[in-house]
């Protein structure tokens, strides 16, 4: 492939993806906003998926420094929707869980959530989500192993 085609194919790429992330994002904004941001619903999802994790956790997750989940940490905490616990043998440590409030509003918007992103995947073929998922988890894999 010369470099004119890649070139394309970038363009074409980062072009789709912001389009395609950009429209997602607004979907469950107007679905969810008025009850969570993107980022409060990402990090409920993630703490709901694992059960227990700590703010330096979500900061990997994320790829984002600890500075940045403090604020969402604690509007969630405000909420009563996560809860943090200290550890028993080293005060350091936080852990952090859903209460049973932020289980149910969290259950509630991913109903939501789902909603609208099976409004669009179901107008697929069965076979092209399923190509669409592999060649999406193949791309991550390519990232993930380029950044190591």
């Amino acid at each position: 492939m010369n470099r004119t085609d890649i070139d394309l194919i970038i363009d074409r790429y980062v072009s789709i993806n912001f389009s395609v992330n950009r429209k997602f994002d607004q979907l469950i904004r107007k679905e969810i906003g008025d009850v969570l941001t993107t980022e409060q619903h990402f990090t409920m999802r993630h703490i709901n998926n694992v059960g227990v994790c700590t703010s330096s956790e979500l900061s990997i997750v994320f790829g984002v420094k600890k500075s940045a989940i403090t604020p969402i940490i604690n509007r969630l905490v405000e909420k009563g929707w996560v809860e943090r616990t200290r550890d028993e043998k080293d005060r350091r440590v936080i852990y952090l869980t859903l209460t049973s409030a932020g289980k149910i509003i969290f259950g509630e918007m991913e109903k939501k959530i789902q909603s609208v992103i099976e409004s669009v995947i179901s107008k697929f073929e069965h076979v092209e989500i399923q190509n669409f998922l592999d060649t999406f988890a193949k791309l991550d894999r390519l990232i993930e192993e380029t950044k190591e």
